[in-house]
């Protein structure tokens, strides 16, 4: 690997953030202008450098896709750059992202093996950054697989955040070990960021850290608001549900204001195509087994197909399309060879999509529209740091089920705006579901209270204006 091939630019759009005056209360959006005036001042002739180890697939680039470009709205240099990585380094770093969640992963070691190959890795990429970052600038650094540049990008003298988007809440013994291959890096770093307080290190004492919590974008491909008729043309437009349409285009609208068109088609493996009458219960993941997608399809074959006429839709990107995430093709092969164990009556009833992620916006659509369409949203993760699909099902007025993990315990006010569950009790899932698909009236107020949570606390403009405020205190 070249230095000149190791770190990759990503093109940032540039959005308004004048849109949000129809969706945020007052005194946010007081807030907000404020914020404004004081990032057009304090990063006047400087650049905020975001790092990470993938352009798409997965919630911190969907994250940072929106969040630059409002950035960038207001004037602020705002930079993307990803690094690259090869299939060692990439079963390293999934094997410490599953250890940061206290989970084995692959069982492999971490060692002096193990780091010479992370090290190795990441030395032309950290060779690339001394031409690029300048003086003023400033590098926020995203998630285990760029905490190795942390000493050469800080001996440029620039101030750098490492953002850490996993955790655990009751760190384990593989957790306790992994902070210890990571510490040497992230020890370094002018500040830490993590999405809740229980999953900070406390091996990191001597450097500062925040709580930023992740937000989501409501007006992006993802999340804008879709009216029944284009959810339905967009679902049969992707191969997700059978035909005929209505009339209504599979349109939606791009980050750059034009309308695009749901072209492509997702890979289903199912018996039979979703009808427009079929309810459906939902779970969009990445294919993980941290997601538990053989939990999520015996737990519906098992307690919410004998008691009700639901389907499940498992949706996925297609598993070679994440090029940071190796274990994907290993995880769905387990899951198709387990399907056959099923019943007959369930596994006609389940539907694994694979959506491409050729053009980013137009799998965001895909997304918005399977759960615009579900009648129940799931997110049943044996670990999950924050779960932004929840709060994306939740900002479209679904009743979500999920685990009491994690991030998801911020969103959800169990009971009020969603139910939160223990992950391994497959009974208790099934329960919760049926029991919001037997009563419409139930579900209702339950997804209407999820969007205003969603609402109040996890829109865009509260990460934009806590990254803000971090930085405010690095740069006085």
């Amino acid at each position: 690997m070249t230095e000149q091939s190791a770190v990759t630019m990503v093109e940032i759009g540039e959005m308004s953030l004048d849109r949000f005056a129809t969706v945020l209360d007052p005194g946010l959006l007081t807030e907000l202008e404020g914020g404004i005036l004081l990032a057009r001042s304090l990063f006047a002739g400087r650049a905020i450098w975001n790092v990470n180890s993938t352009a798409r697939g997965g919630g911190v680039a969907e994250m940072l896709t929106t969040l630059l470009a409002y950035a960038r709205g207001i004037g602020v240099d705002t930079r993307w750059a990803v690094i690259e990585g090869n299939e060692q380094f990439f079963a390293i770093t999934k094997r410490i992202h599953n250890r940061l969640h206290g989970y084995p992963g692959d069982g492999g070691p971490l060692g002096a093996a193990e780091r010479a190959v992370y090290e190795a890795t990441l030395a032309p990429s950290a060779r690339a950054f001394m031409g690029m970052i300048g003086a003023g600038d400033v590098v926020i650094l995203h998630d285990p697989q760029t905490a190795g540049l942390i000493p050469a990008i800080r001996s440029l003298g620039v101030p750098v955040v490492w953002r850490c988007h996993v955790g655990v809440d009751a760190p384990n013994r593989l957790a306790h070990e992994t902070w210890a291959f990571l510490a040497p890096y992230v020890s370094q770093a002018d500040a830490t960021v993590f999405s809740r307080q229980s999953f900070a290190w406390d091996v990191l004492d001597d450097v500062r850290h925040s709580i930023i919590t992740p937000t989501i974008d409501a007006f992006s491909s993802k999340n804008e608001l879709l009216e029944e008729p284009t959810v339905h043309s967009i679902l049969v437009a992707a191969g997700l549900r059978a035909g005929p349409v209505d009339g209504a285009p599979p349109a939606f609208t791009r980050r750059d204001g034009t309308v695009g068109q749901v072209k492509r088609t997702a890979k289903v493996i199912e018996q039979r195509p979703l009808q427009r009458h079929d309810h459906y219960v939902l779970q969009v993941s990445r294919w993980d087994s941290l997601k538990d997608p053989m939990g999520v399809i015996r737990g519906f074959s098992d307690h919410i197909a004998p008691y009700t006429d639901a389907h499940l839709v498992y949706a996925g990107p297609a598993a070679d399309d994440v090029a940071d995430d190796p274990e994907a093709t290993a995880v769905l092969n387990e899951v198709l060879s387990h399907l056959d164990e099923l019943t007959q009556d369930a596994r006609s009833r389940i539907h694994l999509a694979m959506l491409p992620l050729t053009d980013g916006e137009e799998n965001a659509a895909m997304v918005n529209a399977l759960q615009r369409g579900a009648t129940v949203v799931i997110q049943k993760s044996l670990a999950e740091g924050f779960g932004l699909t929840v709060a994306e099902a939740m900002w479209k007025a679904r009743p979500v089920v999920a685990s009491r993990i994690g991030g998801i315990q911020d969103q959800i006010e169990d009971g009020v705006s969603g139910t939160l569950l223990d992950p391994t009790d497959a009974a208790e899932y099934g329960a919760a579901v049926t029991s919001l698909l037997l009563d419409a009236d139930k579900a209702a107020t339950m997804g209407a209270a999820a969007q205003e949570r969603i609402r109040a606390h996890f829109l865009g403009p509260k990460s934009l204006l806590a990254y803000l405020y971090l930085l405010e205190r690095l740069l006085d």
